[in-house]
C-alpha cells in the first residue's frame, strides 16, 4: 500500500511529532510505501492563492513545486493518516490550508454531477485520523459538539471519495503522564497496522 502520512504540529519533540514517528515506523515496517509530511517542517505554506481559485492549470502555471508534489502523490495514495491536536475545534491552519490547497477540483473531486452532488477522485478508500486534546471527552460532546469529527468525517473526506474515516482522540495531554502516553503509541501503533492489513484480500 502507497499511504500518506501527515503531521501538523510546530514543535519539534511533540507528543504528536511521537505519534507520527509511531505510525511511519509501523507502516514502513509492514512493507508500506510511506510518504511523509511533517507539514510545518517542510514550510508548506496554507495560503490560497488567487491564481488557485480559478483553475488547477493555474495554479500549476504559478509554478509552486511543492504544492504540485502533494496534488500529484495525493492522487496516488491507498490510505492517508493526519495526525494534528485539536485548536478551537479545528486542525492547525497549516494542516487547513493544505487541504484548500491540495483537495481541489480535479484532483480530488469533480462537480458538475445531473444531481449536484461531487464525486471523489481519490482513490485512497480510507483515512485515519489521530488528534490530541486537552479537552475532556465529556465537555468536547455536550458543549463542542465533536467539531473534528464533522469536519473530517462528514465534511471533508467524503467529499474526496474516503468512505472509511477512523478517527482516534488522545486526551487529555497536558496532564498525561509516561505510562498514559506509552499506552496511547501502542494504540496509535496498532490503529497504524489495521490500514494494510483491512486492505489485504480475504
Amino acid at each position: 500500500m502507497r499511504i500518506g502520512v501527515y503531521l501538523a504540529h510546530p514543535r519539534p519533540g511533540s507528543f504528536n511529532h511521537s505519534v507520527f514517528d509511531t505510525v511511519v515506523d509501523e507502516l514502513r515496517d509492514r512493507g508500506c510505501e510511506v510518504l511523509a509530511h511533517d507539514l510545518y517542517a517542510e514550510g508548506f505554506s496554507p495560503a490560497l492563492t488567487a491564481a488557485e481559485t480559478e483553475t488547477v492549470e493555474a495554479a500549476e502555471a504559478a509554478q509552486d513545486r511543492q504544492l504540485a508534489l502533494h496534488r500529484a502523490e495525493v492522487a496516488t495514495l491507498d490510505a492517508m493518516v493526519f495526525v494534528h491536536p485539536n485548536w478551537w475545534g479545528m486542525p492547525p491552519a497549516v494542516l487547513t490550508g493544505w487541504v484548500q490547497r491540495v483537495f481541489v477540483p480535479g484532483v480530488a473531486y469533480k462537480l458538475g454531477t445531473a444531481d449536484g452532488e461531487p464525486v471523489g477522485l481519490l482513490r485512497a478508500g480510507r483515512a485515519l485520523v489521530l488528534n490530541t486534546s486537552d479537552t475532556p471527552e465529556d465537555r468536547e460532546h455536550s458543549e463542542f459538539g465533536d467539531p473534528l469529527q464533522r469536519i473530517w468525517a462528514a465534511c471533508v473526506l467524503p467529499y474526496t471519495g474516503v468512505t472509511d474515516v477512523r478517527r482516534v482522540v488522545f486526551r487529555t495531554v497536558s496532564d498525561s503522564t509516561d505510562e498514559q502516553r506509552a499506552a496511547w503509541l501502542h494504540e496509535a501503533r496498532k490503529l497504524a497496522a489495521a490500514l494494510p492489513a483491512d486492505a489485504s484480500p480475504a
